[in-house]
């Protein structure tokens, strides 16, 4: 049962019984229950190596449509959640903790996003993933950081494009394409704070390290990277280059992946410009935890909904994102 003290904290905080081995008992309940664990490259390590596909934002869509499981537990983001139960409605889509939200995604709220769209109502309408499902009901087709070029690129040159919420990726992906899209004034909070100065500092200090840098950070940052890419694509890039040593400017949860992958080569988490805060984490992500995955298993909840009528105008975005990125 759940109480209503647990309700209202958006996640499970029911003590862990002492001597108890959390990761054997959440791939117990996993089995028992037929429940596929899905983990985004930010959240903590701990949980990245618990999980059963570990992924970014396209890849845990394309996962969570593939999927025979009867529960999805996505832990990451609040947006995430919405994603997989809007690509499985028949399935039971849990998130750890409701308060994972994310920045980007409410940066664009639904309301305000729809009467810029009816503004400008001979354009079409591409919305990053980083979005709530009521702000992808009012969009034409979905993009990752791993698939915007392409998306963008699928569409004639004049077409006239609203681009929506990062700007960032939005100015990037216009200056590699040619594009003038009109861009949603969004940003990360994580990507958004990375210094220039810090990281050419860094770069002096470590003068044969590559930079990686992912495209919803600033120009400036993107312009000295030596490559920018989604977090999957720094990952294969970290792993692939003959480089031993790396700079990276984006959310430090990928640096977990990179290690394990490249246990020989040394990854340094880019600085923020503020120094009294960990900017290069993402806050919403580094509430999901082992001891809150355990309790979401054990009691299936919290439960992602999406209203019937938005999910029925959201799906077909994101569908036409998968079958492009085929």
């Amino acid at each position: 049962m759940i109480i209503e003290s647990w309700k209202d904290k958006g996640f499970i905080d029911e003590p862990i019984p002492e001597g108890i081995d959390l990761k054997s008992e959440i791939r117990k309940m996993c089995k028992e229950k037929n429940a596929l664990i899905m983990a985004h490259y930010y959240t903590e390590g701990e949980v990245q190596d618990i999980a059963d596909f570990v992924g970014d934002s396209l890849a845990l869509a394309q996962k969570a449509a593939q999927t025979d499981a009867d529960i999805i537990v996505m832990c990451g983001v609040h947006f995430m959640g919405e994603t997989n139960k809007i690509l499985c409605p028949d399935k039971k889509v849990l998130v750890p903790d409701l308060n994972a939200t994310c920045s980007l995604a409410e940066s664009c709220p639904a309301d305000e996003f729809a009467t810029f769209v009816s503004q400008h109502p001979d354009h079409t309408v591409i919305s990053y993933v980083n979005t709530t499902a009521a702000t992808k009901a009012v969009t034409d087709v979905v993009v990752t950081s791993s698939n915007a070029r392409q998306i963008v690129e699928s569409f004639p040159k004049d077409e006239k494009i609203i681009f929506g919420p990062d700007q960032n990726l939005g100015n990037y992906i216009n200056s590699i394409t040619g594009r003038n899209m009109l861009l949603w004034n969004g940003a990360c909070h994580v990507h958004e704070k990375f210094s220039l100065e810090k990281i050419l500092q860094l770069k002096a200090e470590h003068p044969k390290a590559k930079i990686l840098a992912h495209p919803e950070c600033k120009g400036p940052v993107l312009k000295v990277a030596d490559k920018v890419g989604s977090t999957a694509a720094l990952l294969k890039y970290s792993i692939e280059d003959d480089s031993n040593e790396f700079i990276v400017a984006t959310e430090s949860g990928i640096l977990h992946e990179m290690q394990k992958a490249a246990p020989q080569k040394t990854f340094i988490p880019a600085p923020p410009n503020d120094s009294t805060c960990a900017c290069n984490e993402c806050n919403y992500m580094k509430l999901i935890t082992l001891p809150k995955l355990y309790n979401c298993i054990k009691y299936e909840w919290p439960v992602i909904e999406v209203d019937p009528e938005i999910a029925v105008k959201a799906i077909r975005p994101i569908k036409k994102m998968l079958e492009l990125s085929k």
